[in-house]
């Protein structure tokens, strides 16, 4: 400060403080080698109080008014000091004026995931965030504890300390409440309120009470969400059968009134669709065990002996017996195979040929056939061995 301002020091008489910057929580009145003047009117306006320092102590806490600094004003200063001699020169002190209004500009969330025991998805992660407000009840407590000499102290230099502390009793508050993951929106009204007085009695003693606590939201972690968008989803949609039908049916129709790739496309999938089907009903097919395989027995022919008939005569030499019906096709063997560690069939010599050749069926693939008595590898099976003729055997090791 230069000359100018002590001569200006002089003459100033009225010590006030008008807040235009809304995060400015405590703010002391510049003057030239703190020398106040004996008889000065100091203001203290509503939603403030002035704190009187004298040598580094408190002398005195000015509630909202005008107050003139005279001895019989300043009766613990008077006790301080001694003043004997009364204040016929200015004295040095220090005017500390606290913003007692409420802060409500104060924001806090959690950087990690606080964990939480549920009774429904046990051992869950969420995450919150919210606001509150901040207001001083206790001035001198404020300054002895966290202001000092600090010209001017704003809600930054307090907000994450404060916000460490609301995180470090977040966990504590969820685990207590004893509400279901759920149901933690309808009750976060209730919780705040609970943080609002365990984090008001946490910093009594700093002189800082906590009006208003808001958690704004509650999370989970995404996949968490994602899994529970899923079952509400299913939920809504009922009966899924039916709303697959439906599905289906819309497609359907919408694929025949589209000549072009889409109805292609459709029709495609339709197509896969039913060999879905078809393979389903082998594979069926295929869990059923070898059955005895029916084999119609052959009629036994018994021509019957010619009884004598005294009227009995010959026929001509010429005439021949009407001719014998030819005996029935035999039957051909039905054989089943393992593949791909499932029973398949039957089959008959060519359906097992065709298997042979599109690879479905080599030489180490068990196979078995009515009469066998285990299952055996087809190339070590004679009947098979012409099946094998045509396709060459695999390919030697590489390198």
């Amino acid at each position: 400060m230069g000359l100018w301002d002590k001569v200006k020091g002089e003459f100033i008489d009225i010590i006030e403080w008008l807040d235009d910057s809304r995060d400015t929580i405590v703010w002391r009145f510049p003057r030239y080698q703190n020398e106040i003047k004996m008889g000065a009117k100091l203001v203290v306006r509503e939603s403030q109080v002035a704190v009187f320092v004298n040598e580094g102590q408190i002398a005195d806490v000015f509630v909202p008014g005008t107050h003139t600094l005279q001895t019989q004003n300043l009766p613990i200063l008077s006790t301080l000091k001694g003043w004997k001699y009364g204040f016929d020169s200015p004295w040095k002190a220090e005017v500390y004026y606290v913003n007692t209004r409420q802060f409500t500009d104060f924001k806090w969330g959690t950087q990690n995931p606080v964990m939480m025991r549920d009774p429904e998805f046990g051992m869950v992660r969420i995450r919150a965030f919210g606001a509150y407000s901040l207001r001083v009840t206790d001035p001198e407590k404020l300054l002895k504890e966290l202001v000092g000499t600090d010209p001017q102290f704003r809600t930054e230099e307090v907000s994450e300390f404060l916000r460490q502390l609301i995180v470090g009793h977040l966990g504590s508050a969820l685990a207590t409440a004893q509400v279901p993951v759920l149901d933690l929106a309808a009750q976060q009204l209730t919780i705040g309120t609970k943080l609002a007085g365990v984090l008001t009695q946490e910093l009594a003693s700093y002189g800082i009470q906590i009006p208003k606590f808001i958690i704004e939201n509650i999370s989970l972690p995404p996949e968490v969400e994602e899994a529970l968008d899923k079952r509400t989803s299913m939920g809504v949609l009922g009966n899924l059968d039916q709303y697959t039908k439906f599905q289906a049916a819309n497609a359907m129709e919408a694929a025949a009134n589209n000549q072009g790739g889409a109805g292609e496309g459709f029709g495609l999938g339709l197509g896969m669709a039913a060999a879905q089907q078809v393979a389903n009903s082998m594979n069926a097919a295929q869990q059923r065990p070898p059955q005895q395989q029916y084999a119609p027995q052959q009629p036994q022919y018994a021509p019957q002996q010619p009884q004598y008939d005294p009227h009995y005569a010959p026929q001509p030499a010429h005439q021949a017996a009407p001719a014998a019906p030819p005996p029935p096709l035999p039957q051909q063997a039905q054989w089943y195979a393992a593949i791909n560690g499932a029973q398949a069939g039957p089959f008959d010599a060519g359906a097992l040929g065709t298997q042979v050749q599109t690879g479905q069926i080599n030489r180490d693939t068990l196979v078995w056939k009515n009469g066998m008595a285990n299952w055996t590898p087809a190339g070590q099976v004679p009947e098979l061995g012409n099946l094998f003729a045509v396709v060459p055997p695999p390919l030697p090791p590489i390198g």
